[in-house]
């Protein structure tokens, strides 16, 4: 048993950190292409990788939901997160925007309550207090520099949080591939919608034309990589459990870290750290006060 808890751990770590590479691979794209256009095609990549598969594995069945609104929910909340995190990352230091969005979990806990009926413990708003206090220091100074493009990361784990409450209401109504598959298959096509029409504004910095063959080349390395890190995250939880999979999830800090500092040349300055430690702190006690009950 513990030995399968070990491997279980193992193939979490691993999606996780596999997670944050394909987060580097996609601000590398910035200047190259639009980050709407690029979002789009990540995800119509995907969503056509994954449908492929669904029907090999469950056929015609396999798409068709019990509950088609909550899907598009689900698939909507994943469009607007990967769209203002990728935009974060095109403008900001990988640390620091991943530091921001590990907020989520904190968050899910908030909304839980007036959305799935949940009572907010005690131990959720004082996580919340101090999550909060981390976010602060590390938009301090970006507040300064960017203005309100840094509080992007802070838009993405908002929906994000919405997304994982989505998820916690569809428990149980497909199988791990469909439910990846149903919101690939929602977040596509809201995308390229989205994309061609910042195209038609005229702007600059938003219009776009055929892409390059390494961009497309990148995009579907992000697809392909990031549906890897999602079933290894699965096959992780499955093995060892939510519970002890859970802090797992902030190696995905280090990894950014370590990818920022080596291919941008981001160095985390004291803030960054100092508020990412604080946020990362929350996360790790409001898991433990989980545990406990």
């Amino acid at each position: 048993m513990q030995q399968n808890e070990r491997i279980g751990l193992l193939f979490a770590i691993a999606g996780f950190a596999t997670l944050s590479v394909g987060d580097a691979v996609i601000k590398s794209m910035a200047g190259a292409w639009p980050v709407v256009a690029v979002a789009a095609l990540r995800f119509s990549i995907g969503a056509a990788g994954l449908s492929a598969i669904l029907v090999v594995k469950e056929g015609g069945a396999g798409f068709r939901p019990s509950n088609p609104w909550l899907q598009l929910a689900r698939g909507t909340c994943l469009a607007l997160s990967t769209l203002a995190f990728f935009s974060a990352i095109y403008v900001m230091p990988l640390a620091e925007t991943m530091a921001i969005t590990f907020l989520s979990p904190v968050l899910t806990a908030i909304l839980s309550g007036p959305l799935l009926g949940e009572r907010v413990r005690p131990a959720v708003w004082v996580a919340s207090l101090f999550a909060l206090v981390g976010v602060a220091l590390i938009l301090r100074p970006n507040l300064a520099e960017l203005g309100w493009p840094a509080l992007l990361p802070l838009v993405a784990a908002v929906f994000f949080s919405l997304m994982m409450i989505a998820h916690r209401a569809s428990a149980g109504q497909g199988s791990a591939l469909a439910m990846q598959a149903y919101m690939a298959i929602v977040a596509a096509p809201l995308l390229v919608v989205a994309a061609l029409g910042a195209k038609v504004t005229g702007i600059g910095g938003l219009d776009f034309g055929w892409p390059d063959w390494d961009v497309v080349l990148r995009c579907a390395f992000v697809a392909f990589t990031a549906t890897c890190a999602h079933w290894m995250v699965f096959l992780g939880t499955s093995r060892a459990g939510a519970s002890q999979v859970a802090p797992a999830s902030y190696v995905q800090m280090l990894v950014a870290t370590v990818l920022g500092w080596w291919w941008f040349g981001d160095a985390p300055d004291f803030l960054t750290l100092a508020g990412a430690s604080v946020i990362i702190g929350a996360g790790l006690f409001l898991w433990r006060a989980s545990l406990r009950r």
